[in-house]
């Protein structure tokens, strides 16, 4: 999978042995993981970092996975996250009581696990384009993923490596403010310590960059909140 950022699932389920299975499965087809073994630390851990696609079992601990569906819909910064619902229920009116609560799609346990991935790389497909994409673009930016080049209006922008993870992040996400620690962890990684101002400098230079005499910058900084790709940037 190209790309300077894998996209992140999130596994919501309780039942030991099938998310191994899943973890090793949707790690091998080129995606991170993150596991959750109940409702309500599934809906922490999207707090922290936002998934690119949840798999939510039906029945869960503490808080069930309809419930979670529902809150997660409620909310602006999490409601376009697609999810997958996985649960032993097979009737009809599940199906659409799930489907109504805000589900992408529903798979009924026990399931093929090539089922699962078509539906999870579908799924990206129709809501997250920008994820299973060679060529990001936005105004008059882009990034071709497969020769990491970027343009904008046809000229090209020479960008070191994290200047372009942080382009390439932004155009997955674009209008969406991210903070400097949400920024650290999706382009430097959770586990490496990194100073937040850090990001600062960064996004300088990717300014620097991208921005000639004359052009409107499409990076918006937003006071106490971070920064974001100016969804209303027009060239």
């Amino acid at each position: 999978m190209n790309g300077a950022r894998k996209p992140l699932v999130l596994i919501v389920e309780d039942e030991a042995h099938l998310t191994t299975m899943l973890h090793y499965n949707i790690e091998k087809e080129g995606f991170r993981v993150a596991e959750a073994r109940d409702g309500e630390e599934a809906l922490l851990m999207v707090q922290e970092e936002p998934p690119d696609l949840i798999l939510l079992d039906w029945m869960l601990p503490r808080v069930p996975g309809i419930e979670v569906c529902r809150r997660l819909r409620s909310k602006a910064e999490t409601r376009n996250i697609p999810i997958i619902m996985l649960t032993a229920r097979g009737e009809e009116a599940d199906r659409v009581r799930g489907l109504d609560t805000g589900a992408d799609d529903y798979i009924t346990k026990p399931f093929l696990m090539t089922e699962l991935l078509a539906r999870v790389r579908a799924v990206l497909r129709r809501i997250r384009p920008a994820l299973t994409e060679d060529v990001l673009t936005f105004g008059d930016l882009s990034i071709d993923r497969t020769s990491h080049r970027v343009r904008r209006s046809g000229r090209e922008i020479h960008l070191g490596p994290t200047e372009y993870k942080l382009l390439d992040h932004f155009l997955q996400h674009p209008g969406r403010v991210f903070s400097r620690e949400q920024l650290l962890d999706a382009v430097w990684g959770s586990g490496v310590y990194v100073d937040a101002r850090t990001v600062d400098v960064h996004i300088g230079r990717l300014r620097k960059a991208v921005n000639e005499q004359g052009d409107v910058d499409p990076i918006r900084t937003v006071r106490s909140a971070g920064y974001a790709l100016d969804e209303s940037f027009q060239p």
